[in-house]
């Protein structure tokens, strides 16, 4: 089965606004267009935009999801911490009831997270950029 990847215009964020690009550097998303979107293919359900953190990075890589060794087969880079990353919202959810989850980019996280997690949350862990002077 191959992917249909929708128009992000299409895809609403969490927030119920048009889903914003999540990162091209790393390349992130199901379908590595930089967005948080999915579809019925995406069994882990990747639409949680995060900033990784060097203690989420430790943590899913004990819970068997290793993000940070390259994988040069697969152009993916290893993520570090900072990086902005697709997550599934099933281990971000576990990572939040475990007290790790990572900071949410709110406007691009798409809307099918809140099936899994709720909002209060991801509102509660939301992301907030420094606006530089």
């Amino acid at each position: 089965m191959t992917k249909s990847n929708p128009k992000s215009t299409d895809i609403l964020n969490v927030l119920g606004e048009p889903l914003q690009l999540c990162s091209c550097e790393p390349l992130t998303g199901w379908y590595r267009d930089g967005f948080c979107k999915t579809d019925a293919t995406d069994l882990g359900q990747h639409t949680v935009c995060c900033v990784m953190t060097k203690s989420f990075l430790t943590y899913s890589k004990a819970q068997g999801n290793d993000l940070t060794t390259p994988m040069p087969e697969y152009e993916f880079s290893g993520l570090r911490p900072g990086d902005h990353w697709c997550l599934c919202a099933p281990r971000w959810k576990q990572a939040y009831e475990d007290g790790i989850a990572p900071l949410v980019r709110l406007e691009a996280t798409g809307v099918g997270a809140l099936r899994v997690t709720g909002l209060e949350p991801l509102l509660g862990h939301a992301y907030k950029e420094k606006k530089s002077d």
